[in-house]
């Protein structure tokens, strides 16, 4: 790893040997993630009010989080991909300075089109959290990479708790357009932050033109199964997640609950087990777990499922189901990158890309279908689709296992 004249001359900012991260650039990479990830999440506990300061139907509302999805699926296609032809470092600046310029927008949309245009824009630059990634990856050594990976994916973790819980007493405090305007400052003081301590690091890069590297990102998807194995796995694990997340503030805001912005974004904090498991799937993967892990986590998330489904009439059944749910989705999420990291370590920015493109579908998606489902059925029917999808994905994985489409960590 080399750095330019300009990086601050500290070792412990960069690796303290050859391929291995150092624990304070590890935790900048955590903290420049948990503040990324937010601008994704802000919305969901704000729904009820932007429906009402905009006048949309609740059955339409969901479109807000599926407009940054669908952003973010955008992203990962032209923007992460990046990371493997131009020095990191600048990408991530720029598209923090891009982030607060789009979450502006937001802020002052008067009308429901121009917010929905502002919320992709949003989600188009909140891909800097996997470009930070895919960095924390190559930099790893590869007996740490795991550990790595599940260390920064803690702080995406912290980052969509406080997205709910800052969201929500912001809102209670001056409406919810002060919560993009909160955030897009926090963006540029990001970026401030990252431009003084951040070194240029020097990474292996692809030697194609823009246009070839955009289908290369599309040859991963053919040759390599453990992508499509495990991206399939991330798009039902996340589509289940969203349709819990999005829907949830729905049966919580309305009688005889009728909980506030605040209380509702403290559930967030239910969900800090989350955080706790991916730092401890990523050390079972690269203990050569990663099957075991996936397989029991999985079972947890679709008995969540049971609680969450008495969630409208008692808030610690709600809770309990949260705190399932959280768990077993990012035990799965951090094995899933640990697993795809490994095959092809000269493509990481390419392949968590490739990976994430699951997970942006597979959470439009399912913010789309919670609240379609809810306006026509209720809570009952949301949660029957989530256990649902919980449940395909365990299927599939157990599939995977007995005919060897997936790969052993080591």
């Amino acid at each position: 790893m080399t750095m330019n004249s300009h990086a601050p001359a500290s070792s412990d900012l960069g690796a303290n040997r050859a391929g291995a991260l150092s624990p304070r650039l590890t935790l900048l990479f955590a903290i420049t993630c948990a503040l990324a990830v937010a601008n994704v999440y802000f919305a969901q506990p704000l729904l009820a009010s932007m429906s009402a300061s905009l006048a949309v139907p609740a059955s339409r509302i969901g479109a807000v989080v599926g407009a940054t999805q669908v952003g973010y699926a955008l992203g990962l296609l032209l923007v992460v991909p990046l990371g493997d032809l131009f020095e990191r470092k600048r990408l991530i600046l720029t598209q923090l300075l891009l982030s607060a310029l789009a979450l502006g927008a937001v802020a002052f949309a008067q009308s429901w089109s121009l917010l929905l245009g502002a919320l992709v824009l949003v989600g188009l630059m909140a891909v800097v959290v996997q470009v930070v990634v895919a960095c924390a990856a190559t930099l790893a050594s590869p007996e740490q990479r795991g550990q790595a990976v599940g260390t920064v994916t803690s702080g995406v973790v912290l980052g969509i708790l406080l997205a709910r819980l800052v969201s929500g007493v912001v809102a209670d405090l001056v409406g919810w357009r002060g919560v993009y305007l909160l955030s897009a400052a926090l963006m540029v003081a990001m970026a401030l932050v990252l431009y003084r301590t951040l070194p240029a690091v020097q990474t292996p890069r692809a030697r194609v033109g823009y246009w070839q590297l955009l289908g290369s990102v599309l040859q991963l998807y053919r040759s390599e199964p453990v992508l499509r194995a495990r991206g399939l796995l991330a798009l039902l694990i996340f589509a289940a997640f969203s349709v819990l997340w999005t829907s949830m503030v729905l049966p919580l805001s309305a009688p005889p609950l009728s909980l506030s912005h605040t209380q509702v974004g403290l559930f967030g904090l239910a969900g800090v087990a989350g955080a706790l498991a991916a730092a401890r799937a990523g050390r079972l993967a690269d203990q050569g777990h990663a099957q075991r892990t996936t397989g029991v986590a999985l079972a947890l998330l679709t008995l969540s499922w049971l609680p969450t489904a008495f969630g409208a009439q008692s808030l610690l059944a709600m809770v309990v189901g949260v705190v399932l749910l959280d768990f077993a989705v990012q035990a799965v999420h951090v094995t899933n990158q640990s697993l795809i990291f490994a095959a092809r370590p000269d493509a990481q920015s390419r392949l968590v890309g490739a990976y994430m493109g699951f997970y942006s579908v597979g959470s439009g998606l399912g913010a789309v279908a919670a609240t379609c489902t809810y306006a026509q059925w209720g809570w009952t029917a949301v949660c029957v689709l989530g256990a649902s999808l919980s449940a395909v994905a365990l299927l599939i994985w157990g599939d995977q296992v007995r005919s060897g489409r997936h790969i052993r960590a080591g």
